[in-house]
C-alpha cells in the first residue's frame, strides 16, 4: 500500500429541507473543486428558527481529501 498524505478542510453544508440534506449539499458543492474527497466529520450542527419552526439547517463539517502529485 502506498504511504498517503491527506489534508482537511472545514465547511458550512446548508439546507432547508434536513441535516443530511446539508451535508449532501455540503459535499456537493466541495466536489466541484476539492478531488480526492475521503470523509467527512460533522463538527456541529445548527440551525435558523422561523416563526417557531426550523427554517433552515447548518452543519459544520471537516472534509478530508488525499493530496496527490500533479504528474
Amino acid at each position: 500500500m502506498a504511504d498517503h498524505v491527506y489534508k482537511k478542510i472545514e465547511i458550512v453544508g446548508s439546507s432547508p429541507d434536513s441535516v443530511e440534506k446539508a451535508i449532501e449539499n455540503g459535499i456537493a458543492r466541495a466536489a466541484k473543486t476539492i478531488k480526492n474527497m475521503r470523509w467527512f466529520e460533522v463538527s456541529e450542527i445548527r440551525g435558523q428558527i422561523d416563526d417557531q419552526k426550523i427554517g433552515h439547517y447548518q452543519v459544520g463539517m471537516k472534509i478530508g481529501f488525499t493530496i496527490v502529485d500533479k504528474d
